[in-house]
């Protein structure tokens, strides 16, 4: 698909505008040298950004020989953004300043049964509202909601195509929630949210090349190739967790059997301590959560049958990380989400040893494997940037709207 001008000013002005919150303050020229753009248009887009607010100049730097340069660093006030986690146990929501700090945040849990999307809407209707009045930000400075979903989703038309653990196919997702949140929405699922979370904040930042590995009731690659968020032709990239590790293996939700989601996802994580000890302990039967983190304090603990768990899963895990380094080449792999954060530093070493087993020796030589070091929930913040980029793209909108309206319209009181 051809971008027109106006989308390639909008990612030029989304691009400068990530550059400032990540390195405020910083002066035109620094930013011109990050981004690639020329100084012309990067004073044209930080104009913009001040008009609108987002931005402000705080002085200036001595520079050799010329004159100071103006720094401008983001306003943190300047607006307020919410990122949705709706994930298959629980609905997590969280409100950030424009320079992406978190300000509020609200949790509701989903019990098995609860995934009627009228439930889930319910859930993340009430999450919004909580977090908006705990942060006490006035409607008009929430830009955006970027709102993640589990699943194949078309982001124009706001439908969750299909999330196999629910069995949805084809559900008008943002249609449902703007009958209950009257702030813009934008949808887009958790591969993408935690691969922008990471590129903006996180292992990937800097990074040319990168997969983001998402390690939750189901499982993914968020994949970052050439500095950008790679998406595939229709929105679909990174659904790598259904990609088939063992050949006849577990009947996976999608239909298929021996996916990588069923042996590394929690509910596949389950099943191998079920495999091993089917009376541990250790087992909450109708509780993802609790099972992972009592396999967590096992291994902490040293317990034989946690460590051993850990380890099957990790083989798994890693095998069918190799694939993704054979085939990608990236300079980071980040083991992110719920399930890697749990398990953390134990999985992560397992795993590095189960991919050095099965990779070629010269794409892993250039490869880091490492957990996400992003301290708030990385779907939520990758969704607020969905959000942020929604806002510059309406701006640029209503710009060009201003600029091509009749003159008779320009009176006209808006709807």
């Amino acid at each position: 698909m051809k971008r027109t001008s106006r989308d390639i000013r909008t990612a030029n002005r989304y691009e400068v505008l990530r550059q400032i919150i990540a390195e405020s303050p910083t002066s035109r020229q620094e930013l011109a040298a990050a981004t690639g753009l020329s100084l012309a248009t990067v004073a044209t887009l930080v104009g913009e950004l001040l008009d609108l607010g987002m931005i402000t100049e705080v002085g200036f730097e001595d520079s050799a020989g010329g004159r100071p340069r103006g720094l401008v660093a983001v306003n943190a006030s300047g607006g307020a953004l919410i990122g949705v986690d709706i994930a298959e146990t629980y609905v997590h929501v969280e409100l950030f300043d424009l320079a992406l700090n978190v300000l509020a945040r609200a949790d509701e849990d989903m019990r098995p049964g609860e995934s009627r999307p009228e439930q889930v809407v319910g859930h993340v209707a009430a999450a919004v509202g909580s977090v908006v009045a705990q942060a006490g930000v006035e409607g008009a400075r929430v830009l955006g909601v970027g709102v993640s979903v589990p699943g194949q989703v078309d982001r124009d038309t706001g439908v969750a195509e299909y999330a196999p653990n629910w069995d949805w196919h084809d559900v008008p997702l943002l249609d449902l929630l703007t009958e209950h949140i009257a702030y813009p929405l934008h949808l887009d699922n958790p591969l993408r949210a935690c691969a922008v979370a990471e590129l903006w904040f996180g292992a990937a930042r800097g990074r040319g090349d990168a997969v983001v590995v998402n390690l939750g009731t189901g499982v993914g690659a968020g994949l970052v190739l050439g500095g950008g968020l790679h998406r595939g032709v229709s929105n679909s990239a990174g659904e790598w967790g259904h990609t088939t590790l063992v050949l006849d293996g577990r009947l996976c939700h999608c239909g298929n059997h021996g996916c990588v989601e069923t042996y590394v996802g929690a509910p596949g994580i389950m099943l191998n301590l079920r495999e091993l000890s089917p009376g541990s302990t250790l087992l909450h039967p109708e509780d993802q959560t609790a099972t992972v983190n009592a396999l967590a304090r096992g291994v902490a603990e040293g317990d034989p049958v946690a460590v051993e768990v850990v380890r099957d899963t990790a083989r798994y895990l890693g095998a069918a990380i190799a694939d993704l380094v054979n085939v990608l080449n990236p300079e980071v792999v980040v083991l992110s989400s719920w399930v890697a954060a749990t398990l953390g530093e134990p999985l992560l070493a397992e795993v590095r040893e189960a991919v050095a087993r099965h990779a070629l020796r010269r794409p892993l030589a250039a490869t880091e494997i490492v957990l996400s070091p992003i301290p708030t929930d990385p779907v939520c913040l990758g969704a607020a940037t969905f959000a942020l980029e929604g806002a510059l793209q309406s701006v640029g909108q209503r710009a060009v709207r201003r600029t091509t309206a009749p003159a008779r319209s320009r009176t006209a009181p808006s709807s």
